[in-house]
């Protein structure tokens, strides 16, 4: 009994060890998503910013948003304060804006903007997944 808890926490550890697998750019996160055909979680964020800081030590450290984040979206972050290269309509003048987007980088909704909370970031997350399984299913 003892070696199969151990075998799980191993397991569990090491699953959310690594934490978000992030893509490196905004182009990256579209090739993904369509290889993968996933939808795309793309954050607008600033190392200077308060909000920024609280929703990536919060929200994005959960261990549950990454595990749904890594199984079921291509996730993607961009700090303005580096001048990254990413459609500017997307920029809607604060941080941190959390789009969703279609592989073909069209937004599902509207961003999330501030410090979501996590169990609030979590149902997004769920809703999401249920709109995008939807769409791509009529392909």
């Amino acid at each position: 009994m003892i070696k199969i808890i151990f075998l799980l926490l191993i397991t569990l550890s090491s699953v959310f060890a690594g934490g978000i697998k992030w893509e490196k750019d905004y182009a990256s996160a579209l090739k993904q998503s369509k290889a993968l055909n996933k939808p795309i979680m793309f954050v607008i964020s600033n190392h200077n910013c308060h909000f920024c800081v609280q929703f990536e030590s919060t929200a994005l450290s959960n261990p549950n948003v990454i595990q749904k984040l890594n199984s079921q979206y291509v996730a993607a972050i961009v700090y303005v304060d580096q001048n990254p290269i990413f459609p500017k309509d997307l920029y809607v003048g604060g941080t941190p804006a959390t789009w969703f987007l279609k592989s073909d980088g069209e937004p599902l909704f509207e961003p999330l903007m501030g410090a979501v909370d996590t169990t609030n970031f979590l149902k997004a997350l769920d809703i999401v997944s249920g709109e995008y399984k939807k769409i791509s299913t009529k392909k």
